[in-house]
């Protein structure tokens, strides 16, 4: 199987619907990049102008098709807007894990609980429904406020691979690691995500 599913994934809540992400919605991030160039710092994506933007987005199309990552933006009911993007990656289903990230969601978003309505629609679905083993997690080891984050919804730390990749900049960053198992996923939506 090289796709998670042959029809278009539409995840949603009361709070945020996350879609798959195509070129229609460049419009509608493009303010969000420009506004925030350095959104992304900690990414090996170039940010922060239309032809980066774009090329991001033509980038996690081109993985989506592949069977490689599934794209999704994040559209926020609450603030009625898109506010940004995540996806799955590195997925690989003879194992039966996949990889949350390429998340970014614009400044004002951020601190709202949103990060967290996204992380367990995306955790519901790859456990729930593709009835995957594990899922895994990465940042930037200097990024504290993902790092956080990720530790926020449960996920383990499994340690820092050193020089792992390189920047835009040059600068090789040491990467973060963490997971949650298929088999913590009962007792996690209990104990950290039982307020949504």
């Amino acid at each position: 199987m090289k796709v998670l599913s042959k029809t278009p994934i539409v995840l949603e809540n009361p709070k945020v619907r996350l879609e798959p992400l195509a070129t229609e919605h460049l419009p509608y991030l493009l303010p969000i990049a420009e506004k925030y160039p350095n959104l992304l710092q900690y990414s090996p994506a170039p940010f922060g102008t239309e032809e980066n933007l774009k090329a991001y987005i033509d980038n996690a199309i081109t993985h989506t098709n592949n069977g490689l990552w599934y794209s999704f933006t994040i559209y926020d009911k609450t603030l009625n807007k898109y506010i940004g993007s995540t996806s799955y990656m590195a997925i690989v289903p003879t194992s039966k894990r996949l990889e949350i990230g390429g998340s970014w969601i614009e400044k004002e978003a951020q601190g709202t609980g949103i990060n967290k309505q996204c992380k367990h629609l995306l955790l519901t679905y790859a456990f729930d429904i593709l009835q995957y083993e594990r899922v895994e997690l990465k940042t930037d080891y200097r990024n504290t406020q993902s790092r956080k984050a990720i530790e926020k919804i449960g996920a383990s730390f499994e340690g820092v691979l050193r020089s792992h990749t390189v920047l835009p900049d040059g600068f090789r960053r040491d990467t973060v690691y963490y997971s949650i198992l298929k088999s913590e996923w009962p007792t996690l939506k209990i104990t950290h995500f039982n307020n949504l």
